[in-house]
């Protein structure tokens, strides 16, 4: 696939390094010459200084034959301009923008062929926002994943000691739970991935990711680990964008304070929320997070555009006495150094929000992408389609399909039921197959298997 990326910031070179591996054909188009230069060293790919809504540089980019233009610069009037561009002048056939202001996003039918040609929105800020949120719904997890509009979910947890099935081998499972149908996914033990069988022993401190029904996620978690009381006081560091979104998709269920330093923007706060306490000062004053009884605080989130405010301001929370502490961490490399220790979970967004825009990159009918791990492996949603002849899994038990190594299919939803993906389950025709890839370089393979062939037809 011919594909134009714009923007070599932090999600765009993530984005290139992601599809580059795959063997895509990718074109990387940016005004600073230093970030260009340090992708072409690092990967196969083609680099082009410029103004990336100029037609000129898309067409120097080979424009008027590419599959898809993805469009992350840190402009959004740059991202619209240039798809407008992209479709007028070289009728590229898919184009993908992010767009971070709430005042495009809110208008209706600016998004159209008629009006902005986009054809796909990426809000990262809101990808975040649910992904933070999904992560207080249910506290101690380190991931919480939708499929199937939420009737399936994959989450993972670190096992503890303690934990009924830590030490036991995973065939006992059902025993524990003879009501519940769930299915681990994949094991990560001291950062190597396990593909789980029935005699496979789980370890404690192993990462954990296992796929059930909405409804029997927490039943799961019981037996991995000890189970934490809901979470009922938040404290959010930053009223950014993502501070504010949180806080009013929290508001009427949880207690929600937050703490900005910008006198200005707590009065804009306090006027846009409703039951939220907005308090001015430096989220890594002690005085105030004394003051503001930081001790019985179920989860603090450090969500400022500051790493290392975030960081300092989380770790000084844990120290005096926030149960738990939730940090954004801009910097990708900076994430695995974090967590696990004071601080409990480290979000990046940029990680966050590729998996939004594989979704749109692979082949067959993928409709959700979920990069894991820090991108080394993916869990990914597929429609099956054709019959027995055309397709390689409709109509087959999931232990006759032929898998790539790595990879496991965890459960499928068929209309409203999630049926968990034992061994003689069989796949039909518009079934949603959930799919963990340990190996992402297995990508293309599991894409061919959910392309149909041509007797469909």
């Amino acid at each position: 696939m011919k594909i134009i990326i714009l923007g070599a910031g932090q999600v765009g070179g993530t984005l290139a390094e992601h599809l580059a591996h795959e063997n895509n054909d990718i074109t990387v188009i940016d005004t600073d010459n230093d970030r260009l230069r340090d992708l072409h060293n690092r990967l196969d790919i083609r680099t082009i200084l410029g103004p990336c809504s100029y037609p000129l540089i898309l067409r120097q980019a080979g424009c008027e034959d590419a599959d898809m233009l993805i469009a992350v610069t840190n402009s959004d009037e740059v991202n619209m301009i240039a798809c407008q561009v992209a479709h007028s002048l070289f009728r590229t056939p898919t184009k993908i923008a992010r767009v971070r202001s709430t005042a495009y996003l809110t208008r209706k039918g600016l998004f159209s062929n008629d009006a902005i040609p986009i054809d796909v929105l990426i809000s990262p800020e809101q990808v975040v926002t649910n992904h933070i949120r999904r992560l207080i719904e249910y506290p101690g997890a380190l991931q919480v994943l939708d499929f199937a509009n939420g009737l399936a979910q994959l989450v993972a947890v670190k096992a503890f000691y303690g934990g009924p099935l830590v030490g036991q081998e995973l065939r006992f499972l059902r025993r524990h739970m003879p009501n519940v149908d769930t299915r681990v996914a994949a094991i990560y033990r001291r950062n190597r991935p396990i593909i789980p069988r029935g005699d496979t022993v789980i370890e404690a401190d192993d990462e954990v990711f296992f796929i059930a029904a909405r409804k029997d996620i927490r039943a799961v978690m019981g037996e991995l680990r000890k189970l934490e009381r809901q979470f009922r006081r938040v404290i959010i560091a930053g009223g950014g964008h993502i501070g504010e979104r949180l806080a009013e998709t929290l508001e009427h269920n949880y207690q929600v304070k937050i703490i900005e330093q910008n006198l200005s923007r707590c009065t804009a706060l306090s006027e846009a929320l409703d039951r939220t306490v907005v308090l001015h000062g430096s989220a890594t004053s002690k005085q105030l997070m004394v003051e503001e009884n930081i001790e019985d605080c179920d989860i603090f989130c450090a969500l400022t555009n500051d790493d290392e405010v975030n960081i300092m301001s989380s770790m000084l929370a844990k120290r005096l006495g926030a149960k738990k502490v939730l940090t954004l961490i801009n910097n990708a490399a900076y994430v695995d150094l974090v967590q696990g220790g004071e601080i409990d979970i480290a979000i990046s967004p940029e990680q966050t929000t590729i998996g939004s825009l594989l979704t749109h990159v692979r082949r067959g009918d993928i409709v959700n992408v979920h990069s894991l791990r820090r991108g080394a492996a993916e869990a990914i949603e597929a429609i099956a389609h054709g019959d027995e002849r055309s397709s390689k899994v409709v109509g087959k038990a999931v232990e006759n399909i032929e898998l790539p190594e790595g990879v496991t299919i965890g459960a499928v939803v068929r209309g409203k039921s999630v049926l968990v993906a034992h061994h003689d389950l069989v796949v039909e025709s518009n079934d949603h197959v959930i799919l963990f890839v340990v190996d992402k370089r297995r990508m293309k393979e599991v894409e061919r298997l959910f392309q149909v062939g041509l007797t469909f037809f």
